[in-house]
């Protein structure tokens, strides 16, 4: 979670000046392609609808000619299909500036407990950050991903048999004892 699409210094949440909330995807082109992110971004947004601000606007950034090239093609598709105008922007990547740690994971702070025990494991921000498990969890907290998914990959994630309980628990909606056991 950061910044991105302004021109003024500094940005931060209560001073965003021209920015607009964003979150930047690193991504590896040989696991997952650009045009399939696009697919992703456009398919979570209703891209017809304006925003009422700034802040919290719909934007693709793109790096370099061929991602604008795809931007434009794929939000030209999407508007052929709603036969309406797109009001997602597509902009130049400018800068992106990393948002306040608060406002990072949104989804896994309402659960303290493996929070804490994740920044036990990751405790620098930048580790924290760009870790796959600690995303995973996020995403499963935040409704992405199923029981079984969860359960699949639990023993990769790292946490405690403890702090595993409580995410199959939340994921699985307290099911753990039948359909979503605790990892051994």
């Amino acid at each position: 979670m950061g910044y991105a699409g302004g021109t003024t210094g500094s940005p931060a949440y209560h001073d965003l000046g021209d920015h607009s909330e964003a979150v930047q995807i690193d991504f590896d082109p040989s696991v997952v392609s650009y045009n399939e992110l696009l697919d992703i971004f456009w398919e979570s947004h209703d891209a017809t609808r304006g925003s009422w601000s700034r802040q919290y606007r719909a934007a693709v950034f793109y790096h370099n000619e061929e991602q604008k090239r795809l931007a434009k093609e794929t939000g030209a598709s999407v508007a052929s299909v709603t036969k309406d105008s797109i009001k997602t922007a597509i902009e130049p990547f400018s800068g992106f500036t990393l948002a306040e740690d608060y406002h990072q994971k949104h989804s896994l702070q309402m659960y303290p407990d493996i929070l804490e025990e994740l920044k036990t494991l990751y405790p620098d921000m930048k580790g924290y950050l760009s870790s796959t498990a600690v995303t995973r969890i996020n995403g499963y907290l935040g409704g992405y991903g199923t029981c079984d998914a969860v359960q699949d990959e639990a023993d990769s994630l790292g946490l405690s048999v403890t702090a595993m309980k409580k995410l199959i628990d939340a994921v699985c909606g307290h099911r753990t004892s039948l359909t979503c056991p605790v990892p051994k």
